[in-house]
């Protein structure tokens, strides 16, 4: 059986919220897998080819500004900022939550995250809830997309 298989699946956006709430020191990684990126937990620099230490992953942790704002809001935009990835990246990539340490930061200023403990993966029902909520805010937002 593989990590894949091993590991739960979140389905809606309040349930990610709420294990955002209950854990510290969680991200999410767009990738094909724990499976494959914890062989080696190494990223690559896309530009460089630098091999970096540690997994190139986004905090999903609350900031203390955001005081007593919905953590639903917070993840969704964390999520969305990044739902291009997976188009940009090909085939196989998903987003999942891990736990682990911020060892370094990467050239895009990304945590490189070390000490990696798969959580769950993210199901597309979530990427989707979290750009509707992005959607409903005041003011346009879109994804960290370059090009």
């Amino acid at each position: 059986m593989s990590a894949r298989d091993d590991l739960p699946v979140v389905r809606t956006l309040d349930e990610l919220a709420e294990l955002v709430e209950r854990h510290r020191g969680l991200y999410v990684r767009w990738s094909c897998g724990p499976e494959i990126d914890c062989r080696e937990v190494s990223s690559t620099d896309d530009l460089t080819g630098v091999p970096l230490p540690g997994l190139s992953a986004n905090p999903l942790g609350v900031e203390a500004w955001w005081q007593d704002r919905p953590v639903r809001v917070w993840v969704a935009r964390r999520l969305h900022d990044y739902a291009h990835l997976p188009h940009d990246k090909g085939p196989g990539v998903h987003p999942w939550v891990l736990a682990g340490l911020e060892a370094a930061r990467g050239p895009d200023n990304e945590p490189l995250v070390t000490e990696v403990r798969p959580m769950c993966w993210i199901d597309q029902q979530v990427i989707d809830e979290a750009k509707g909520e992005v959607a409903r805010q005041e003011n346009p937002w879109g994804p960290l997309r370059r090009g």
